[in-house]
């Protein structure tokens, strides 16, 4: 199975939805997906998301856009009113631990200053627990640290999961064996910006996923949003 990840076209974050530019992206994204053998749909509950996983629907004849609430963005600050570094922002934090020379792979990283207090840590942990539950739908079983094939056949299909840079990033960390500092620093998704991950497909196997491409957004090249028709 291959899980293409789509982060959202440029939005409008007051108003949870794409601006001009992000409708753009999502129409440019669902050109670039259309062979990609996609089965099903799903994507986060917010608008800017849905509405970038419907242009790809709409394109692909995909009635059904299935949600997902757990791949909502993730929320980060103090999770007690205590001071956080950067407000609990996880790239700048990232990118803070890197310049102090810190180990980002380090497994303990929920217990570091930055993170220990920061809403993050359980929102990163809440996305790992939903993502094992949503991938054992589909026959890939947690064990330990890789995923056991207990399908029967070894049917290859992709499906499609619109939602966020932050959820994503959980979500990778998960699947990938990452600690979500380290995705974090090194995955960097543009706009509509794409991720493919495929599990082995052979029953019985036990596997981590193969990267086949990270934050391609090629697709969204030159694009610009035409200017507003002056009042």
């Amino acid at each position: 199975m291959r899980i293409i990840i789509v982060r959202h076209g440029e939005p409008d974050y007051e108003k949870d939805c794409l601006t001009p530019l992000g409708r753009l992206q999502a129409r440019a994204a669902a050109r670039r997906l259309q062979d990609e053998g996609i089965r099903e749909i799903f994507s986060s509950p917010m608008g800017r998301a849905r509405e970038t996983a419907a242009c790809t629907a709409g394109l692909l004849g995909i009635r059904q856009v299935q949600l997902l609430d757990f791949m909502h963005e993730l929320k980060w600050g103090s999770a007690d009113g205590t001071p956080v570094f950067a407000d609990g922002h996880p790239w700048t934090i990232a990118d803070e631990l890197v310049r102090r020379g810190w180990d980002l792979n380090d497994p303990d990283w929920p217990e570091h200053e930055f993170f220990r207090n920061n809403t993050v840590t359980a929102a990163c942990a809440a996305v790992a627990r939903e993502a094992d539950c949503w991938l054992g739908g589909f026959g890939y079983r947690r064990e330990g640290l890789y995923y056991r094939n207990t399908r029967s056949d070894d049917a290859q299909y992709s499906i499609a999961l619109f939602c966020h840079g932050g959820s994503s990033s959980a979500l990778i960390a998960r699947v990938m064996n990452q600690t979500f500092p380290y995705v974090c620093a090194t995955e960097h998704a543009d706009f509509t910006g794409i991720t493919i991950l495929r599990l082995d497909r052979n029953p019985g196997s036990l596997c981590i996923p193969s990267l086949e491409i990270a934050c391609d957004a090629r697709h969204i090249t030159g694009l610009t949003a035409a200017p507003s028709p002056a009042s």
